[in-house]
């Protein structure tokens, strides 16, 4: 997806403009506008340049984000960064300070004096002329300092693509038009010396409601502005996370060089306290690193050699050494970035509905204000009644809280999901993952730990547990199989015993029999490990005793089996040392992850390759309601393709056999600790690995959701209340009637609520 910068966009019609005239672009397949944040996602084979036209043949301005340096990630999120600053709410500030100054004197004299006798100089006195023109003059220079709502609303009509400015623009000149042609009947009449006429015409004086409309209006949009700006905070503060510098080391020297310079294979050191520059494997040293930046999670990860670490993550404790093997846009930091941008750049199935209303919405509220003109014209009311309530319903029609009601609910929880180490690729990910009804996990690495772990150990007759566990060590550390490494791991986790193992000396003549076990000599001694049929081997003919022994071990195996355990036998010489069971253990959450999803009416269903029976056992253990096992990657697409006729289908998984059902179901989600094709594949990324952040993704797109269906209830109800109270609908039967100023502050606030009503979605607790 190609991402572009977009400007002089001021409401949701203006964003409707821009995607319908980039759509019609030969070449583009799928474009989205983000009224928040300026921006254009845009995919398809359409040159960047033809792009741009478009645009600014629409009446806007474009720009491809990037476009300096597209391998320069720090320059790149710098100028993201920059792009993401609140820059309207300064401009608008000042705006609205000179607007306020010279409306406060306009208000002193043309409602001050009238309605509360306020004093006025005495060259003022029955002078209704000059306060007539001081008046026009005070509203003109308002109109001058808010000349932006002028420009764009009559460039958009020109366009034949009114917005919000153009229902704000028309409202304020016809506000001042109508009042200087009062002023020029009511000069004619002074000259007659119609003392009437004079104050009938100044009553028709509508200069401060062209002057109050505009900072009203202001008001919201500063107000608007700084809530949007607290939208992209998340985003803001993960491109901040950004190293700047690096330390390489260089012929043995320490050299800082920016974070530019980094290549992959490049060898680079980090002290404690600084953060990690790029991604790498730590090729010497052991520390404990802080990943909450990318991971939500605040508990530091110990790192030793062969470990990965990733950039902006903090170095904690020791110094380390670690090869490059990410920089610029690949690290781990620069994708998350990238994700959440994408997110925002696209648009929710439910804004459509928003964005259809929004694209016809200011030429029927401008059809519906003509109406209303001719209507009160007609039944007999005064010239300035009629464009009163004319005016009225210009200014309080809001299309900019319908546009904003999807993207800036969006935006935030695209925010909060970051916060909490869930990443939406996606608009569309983020409203659909709460809308699923079956959720399918992969068991290896979702459900379990995906690496083998001891679960039980039973020494033989005469062999005690520190026995037993120090002579498999010796044997299984010349070994590199998987569960070689459940045992040593074990072993090594107690400290008093592995300084013990290591005394019994090094394993000689070692040998390796694939598919069966081990041998080796441990201090002139015979030592073995493997399944049972090969330690029967071993012992056969060492008599009664050792047979008797083994065929005991071998009805504990089997039960051990029954459990999804795998049994490691360990012998020497002439007897039985014992089993060792390991087995891939489920992860510490999964069981109440999964629990919580059944109690959100949700069917959860464990997809595996692995045998049947072990298959069960966990399914038992983690509570799920289906298992489906002996599967085959093409396999598992297929069994994700049969349950979508229950409703959406969730796939989570980690492994590159996973990527076909991550990509066939409704929504992938890839554990954020799995390979590359997973998460590529995938529509979310859990960071943390956990699977009870499947349950928070869940709830987050709810409560988001929701957020939206609020936001839209709040425009339309808004809009729908508004327009009729401004037209003067209710007058007849209630006396209700709507000023202009009530109504362009009743605008000026519609917007800022539903931003503030989006902002709501931070206080979510996982």
């Amino acid at each position: 997806m190609e991402q572009y910068n977009v400007t002089g966009m001021s409401c949701a019609a203006c964003s409707s403009r821009v995607e319908k005239a980039v759509s019609k672009v030969p070449g583009v397949s799928t474009c989205s506008v983000s009224l928040l944040t300026n921006s254009m996602g845009v995919e398809g084979s359409a040159s960047p340049d033809s792009i741009i036209a478009a645009v600014e043949a629409a009446g806007y301005g474009a720009s491809l984000k990037g476009a300096s340096d597209t391998k320069n990630a720090s320059a790149n999120h710098a100028a993201e960064e920059d792009a993401l600053k609140d820059k309207e709410t300064p401009v608008l500030k000042k705006r609205l300070i000179a607007s306020i100054g010279f409306l406060a004197v306009l208000m002193y004299f043309s409602m001050g004096h009238m309605m509360w006798g306020w004093p006025l100089p005495s060259w003022f006195e029955e002078n209704h002329v000059a306060m007539g023109l001081l008046q026009m003059i005070l509203a003109a220079i308002v109109m001058v300092i808010n000349q932006k709502f002028f420009i764009s609303g009559f460039k958009s009509l020109w366009h034949r693509a009114p917005n919000m400015d153009t229902l704000v623009a028309l409202g304020s000149m016809a506000s001042f038009v109508w009042s200087v042609i009062a002023l020029f009947l009511m000069t004619d009449a002074q000259l007659h010396g119609d003392m009437e006429g004079v104050m009938r015409y100044m009553d028709e004086f509508y200069f401060e409601s062209a002057a109050m409309i505009l900072t009203l209006i202001t008001v919201g949009k500063m107000l608007e502005a700084r809530s949007k700006g607290k939208t992209t905070d998340a985003l803001k503060s993960l491109m901040k996370l950004a190293p700047k510098q690096a330390t390489l080391i260089i012929d043995g020297k320490e050299n800082v060089v920016p974070i530019e310079q980094v290549k992959k294979g490049d060898i680079f050191a980090v002290r404690p306290g600084e953060s990690i520059p790029v991604d790498g494997i730590i090729v010497e040293g052991t520390t404990a690193v802080n990943e909450a930046a990318l991971t939500g999670e605040s508990l530091p990860v110990d790192k030793a050699e062969g470990d990965k670490v990733s950039a902006a993550t903090v170095n904690q404790l020791g110094y380390i050494v670690c090869e490059a093997t990410r920089v610029g846009e690949d690290t781990t930091l620069s994708r998350i970035i990238k994700m959440v941008g994408d997110a925002a750049a696209t648009k929710a199935p439910i804004a459509k509905v928003a964005d259809k209303v929004s694209g016809v919405f200011v030429p029927v509220v401008i059809g519906i204000a003509v109406v209303t003109f001719i209507i009160w014209l007609l039944t007999g009311h005064a010239f300035g009644y009629a464009l009163a309530r004319a005016i009225s319903v210009l200014v309080i029609s809001c299309p900019c809280a319908l546009g904003l009601a999807t993207p800036v609910a969006i935006m935030v929880g695209n925010g909060v999901g970051a916060k909490h180490g869930i990443m939406f690729k996606t608009a569309v990910s983020l409203e659909e993952t709460g809308k699923a009804k079956v959720v399918v996990l992969d068991k290896t690495g979702t459900i379990t730990s995906g690496a083998p772990m001891i679960t039980d150990v039973y020494p033989a007759s005469g062999v005690s547990r520190e026995e037993l566990l120090m002579k498999a060590y010796a044997i299984e550390s010349k070994s590199e199989h998987p569960l070689a490494k459940a045992v040593i791991a074990g072993v090594e986790n107690e400290e008093s015993l592995l300084a013990k193992a290591k005394l019994l000396g090094t394993v000689e003549d070692f040998s390796a029999v694939p598919g069966s076990g081990l041998a080796g000599s441990l201090g002139g001694t015979g030592i073995y490990g493997g399944n049972a049929g090969f330690i029967e081997n071993v012992l056969g003919k060492e008599g009664e005793p050792a047979v008797n022994a083994l065929n005991e071990a071998v009805k504990v195996a089997d039960s051990f089996s029954e459990e999804g355990k795998t049994a490691l036998f360990f012998a020497e010489k002439d007897r039985l040392l014992g089993i060792i069971a390991v087995a891939d253990v489920i992860k510490t959450d999964s069981p109440e992850a999964i629990r919580q999803l059944k109690n959100m009416g949700i069917h959860v269903v464990m997809l595996t390759g692995d045998n049947e029976k072990t298959a069960r056992t966990i399914g038992t253990q983690a509570g799920v309601d289906e298992v489906i096992a002996g599967v085959l990657p093409d396999e598992k697409a297929e069994a994700v393709g049969r349950f979508k006729s229950r409703g959406k289908v969730i796939m989570v998984g980690d492994g590159i056999n996973d990527a076909p059902a991550l990509t066939s179901a409704d929504i992938g989600l890839a554990i954020g600790a799995g390979t590359d094709i997973a998460i590529d594949a995938a529509d979310v990324v859990l960071m943390k690995s956990r699977l009870s952040d499947v349950v928070t993704a869940i709830r987050l797109s709810r409560a988001t959701l929701r957020n939206i269906h609020e936001n839209l209830f709040w425009a339309f109800i808004y809009n729908i209340i508004g327009i009729p109270l401004a037209a003067g609908v209710w007058i007849q039967l209630f006396g209700w009637t709507l000023n202009p100023m009530f109504g362009a502050a009743a605008m000026s606030l519609s917007s800022f609520c539903v931003v503030t009503n989006a902002l709501r979605l931070n206080l979510f607790k996982d």
